[in-house]
């Protein structure tokens, strides 16, 4: 995972979670091949990008609560 420009990304579109707490929130974006996550106060700022299997397990883990701790 490397973070680059959102100028790389080329047309994506943006989504943040439907109770996003005044834009405070975490982006998420898909080119079909790769998954970015980016922050929504900072448009122009760094994004993550992670390939499907990376964000497959992310999402996998998630939904076992292996990161429940956290919270």
């Amino acid at each position: 995972m490397q973070p680059f420009t959102p100028v790389s990304l080329g047309d994506v579109s943006w989504r943040v979670a439907r109770l996003c707490n005044a834009g405070n929130c975490v982006k998420i974006a898909t080119n079909g091949v790769e998954f970015f996550i980016g922050d929504s106060k900072a448009p122009g700022g760094a994004v993550l990008a992670y390939s499907r299997d990376e964000w497959t397990a992310f999402v996998d883990g998630v939904k076992r609560g292996d990161f429940d701790h956290l919270i």
